[in-house]
């Protein structure tokens, strides 16, 4: 007995776009990322703290914790990426590097994991040099830990 199955997609697909298509509007986005795509000086005009060497120490720090967490592809990438763009436009001290490399870890797995990471794993990774108190203010989040100090 053979089956047949004459069901229609009822989802509606949307036509391709032929301005969308064009080459013209591919050159004007690439255009604009280069315009915001952070400088390779960066270390010379912006970071006076930090030296290249130091960037490529916590790079190598946030892929051994995306490759033992087994995250995807994407989030080491993107959190490299989110780095660079601070430290192109921030001034940072070299004592916040490796707290802005969790932060950026942990932006990155929000957006691409399905299961991200949590502050404390990556707290642990830091060998708790860095509390979830400390993450979760710099994503302008609140934090769910209260501070036994603070006066609120």
């Amino acid at each position: 007995m053979e089956l047949l199955c004459c069901e229609v997609d009822p989802v509606r697909r949307a036509v391709p776009d032929r301005n969308l298509l064009d080459d013209r509007v591919l050159q004007n986005l690439l255009t604009i990322e280069e315009r915001y795509l952070p400088q390779c000086s960066y270390f010379k005009c912006v970071q006076k703290d930090i030296q290249p060497y130091m960037r490529r120490m916590v790079a190598t720090w946030m892929l051994e914790v995306c490759e033992e967490q087994k995250c995807e592809e994407e989030v080491f990438p993107l959190a490299m990426n989110y780095l660079d763009r601070f430290l192109a436009g921030v001034p940072t001290p070299k004592t916040h590097l490796q707290l802005l490399g969790a932060v950026c870890m942990f932006l990155a797995s929000k957006l691409k994991e399905t299961i991200p990471l949590t502050a404390e794993k990556l707290c642990i990774y830091t060998d708790n040099s860095i509390k979830p108190q400390e993450l979760l203010p710099h994503l302008g989040l609140p934090s769910p830990i209260r501070d036994p100090e603070s006066p609120h």
